[in-house]
């Protein structure tokens, strides 16, 4: 299972306004220069998580998004199901998919997925920005770290 660029690059902008929340809206091109992403992409990632209450816009000269809630309340779950859909290693696993497969209640490997499904489900929602944060916070070289 491999998360796509909406995943990945959603995240990192996520984290980018984790960095700075409290200190009002950051514009899309700050964002978008600090994460190497191009501002048409980042648009898009940023309207499907505003439009799920991720995140919200200010308008204005001064203005750009910011989290809608504090870092410790949002989870990299959050963020990748909103951008990426239901995490499942297989169709037959998918969360809330009442379309099942006839052969769910003899299938052997479906309970192999459904194991990988859940693990990667409790990391994910385990996670937080702040502790994101506080990862970024406890590292030596922050000069030198990728975002």
């Amino acid at each position: 299972m491999k998360l796509s660029t909406k995943g990945r690059y959603g995240l990192k902008a996520m984290f980018q306004l984790a960095i700075h929340y409290g200190e009002g809206p950051i514009s899309l091109k700050n964002i978008a220069e600090k994460q190497k992403i191009s501002d048409h992409y980042l648009e898009q990632l940023i309207a499907s998580l505003r439009k799920v209450g991720l995140v919200k816009s200010v308008r204005g000269a001064q203005g750009g998004y910011m989290l809608a809630h504090s870092p410790q309340n949002i989870t990299v779950g959050d963020i990748i199901r909103t951008l990426e859909g239901p995490l499942a290693p297989s169709d037959c696993v998918i969360e809330d998919d009442t379309s099942g497969c006839d052969r769910k209640d003899c299938c052997i490997t479906r309970t192999v997925w459904t194991k990988i499904r859940d693990s990667i489900s409790d990391v994910i929602d385990a996670i937080t920005l702040q502790d994101m944060l506080d990862d970024y916070n406890n590292m030596q070289d922050k000069d030198d770290f990728i975002i």
